[in-house]
């Protein structure tokens, strides 16, 4: 009786060990040599392994600086090092889940750190909806408010959907699951449904006065679109045509030359147009600065995931202007830029926030070949120690997408 007792116990678990071999079994192990859409590039003048070598170490550095556990919780958030007396944004923490989804195969541990950073997500609601993460928490693990930030609650749904193909749903979460339920939440309290515009947080109202106003950089096309396969919502669609009108109509009537958007855009029920100075965080609200630098990299990777032309449009503009104005060098690269394509004043330094997305918009053509080598080598040669969290996780996202290992 007693061997028999020990047999059961044995066997219960092996398939115990077993399912959790299973659950942390690897779909797409980094790296994935991914395809993008036909006549794309990537930089050549370095050999695939080097791609791949370049962004291993750096995951690792970024890994040991950025992610913090809480102590006594199986908790694990992307670290702001207390800047404002912040421990954690939800931006930060959507850059996290995306890293490290992709990183799987890799780093053996990746599926466990998730878990951990989704935790905390979930530890962390807004006010609105247990789906959406309160936008910040201060240094003693305290919600700063209970209001949403759009952009991280995007970037973690569509970290979800990419767990659910590298994982599956069978472990200790329903990946996809989650991700639906949040996609929903983002469509009901994230999304104007009068202009299908982008709002700031889930904090704004019908009667608020930045109803009609939208953060550039939160216009994410190959997110949406995978939001709308997975939950055959059709509104996401008109997400997508109407920012890509928008952007199209701020291209033209206020950036000819350069392409550029503003960090804000106002007035889009009407006549859309650039914030105006301290309209929402300081006086470079309707330039091209910290939230629009990552336009580039935002609007490029729907045409190298899609082959959406619009994307491609968009970027070329820029491209064609980032290229003349720095005479093809990346040491003339400025930190922020007026609509009209002018540095702007005092911002004559470095900042990966800006450099890497001018990479990534790059491989939409051939022609951008040998500078977007340049920019690679220009981008991977800053050291991690000299820049904080965003800039470093930018350049990390970026430095994936690049090496061709980004996949959708």
């Amino acid at each position: 009786m007693r061997r028999r007792y020990q047999f059961i116990l044995l066997f219960i678990l092996l398939i115990c060990c077993r399912l959790a071999v299973l659950a942390q079994q690897v779909a797409k192990p980094f790296p994935q040599h991914a395809r993008y859409f036909v006549g794309t590039i990537k930089p050549n003048h370095i050999t695939q392994a080097q791609l791949d070598n370049t962004v291993r170490g750096f995951y690792t550095q970024w890994k040991n600086r950025f992610i913090r556990n809480v102590p006594g919780k199986p908790q694990s958030y992307v670290w702001f090092e207390g800047k404002g007396g912040k421990q954690c944004v939800s931006e930060g923490q959507g850059y996290g889940m995306i890293i490290t989804v992709l990183m799987a195969g890799h780093d053996a541990s990746a599926k466990t750190n998730y878990d951990n950073l989704f935790r905390y997500y979930r530890a962390h609601p807004s006010h609105h909806s247990k789906y959406l993460m309160a936008w910040a928490q201060k240094t003693n693990g305290a919600d700063l408010d209970k209001t949403s930030a759009t952009d991280g609650d995007m970037d973690i749904a569509y970290s979800l959907l990419l767990a659910a193909k590298q994982w599956g749903n069978n472990g200790a979460f329903n990946y996809l699951q989650e991700a639906k339920v949040m996609i929903n939440a983002i469509m009901q309290y994230e999304i104007n449904h009068k202009t299908w515009s982008v709002l700031l947080s889930d904090g704004v109202e019908e009667e608020s006065k930045d109803y009609f106003a939208m953060r550039s950089s939160d216009f994410m096309p190959a997110h949406f679109k995978a939001f709308q396969q997975v939950t055959h919502d059709g509104k996401w669609g008109k997400v997508v045509d109407a920012c890509y009108r928008l952007f199209d109509t701020m291209q033209t009537n206020y950036s000819p030359d350069a392409g550029l958007l503003p960090d804000f855009i106002v007035n889009i029920n009407k006549t859309a147009k650039p914030a105006n100075p301290y309209f929402l965080e300081d006086k470079y609200d309707g330039q091209y600065n910290y939230n629009a630098c990552r336009v580039p990299w935002r609007i490029a990777t729907d045409y190298l995931m899609t082959g959406d032309k619009r994307s491609k449009n968009i970027v070329a503009k820029i491209n064609s202007w980032v290229r003349e104005t720095t005479n093809n060098d990346t040491y003339n690269l400025s930190a922020g830029y007026t609509l009209a394509g002018n540095d702007i004043k005092g911002r004559y330094f470095e900042a990966l926030s800006f450099v890497a997305p001018f990479a990534v918009s790059a491989m939409v053509d051939g022609k951008n070949q040998v500078w977007l080598n340049h920019v690679w080598d220009y981008l991977i040669g800053f050291k991690l120690k000299d820049y904080d969290y965003y800039d470093n996780s930018i350049k990390l996202l970026n430095m994936i997408i690049l090496s061709g290992n980004y996949w959708q």
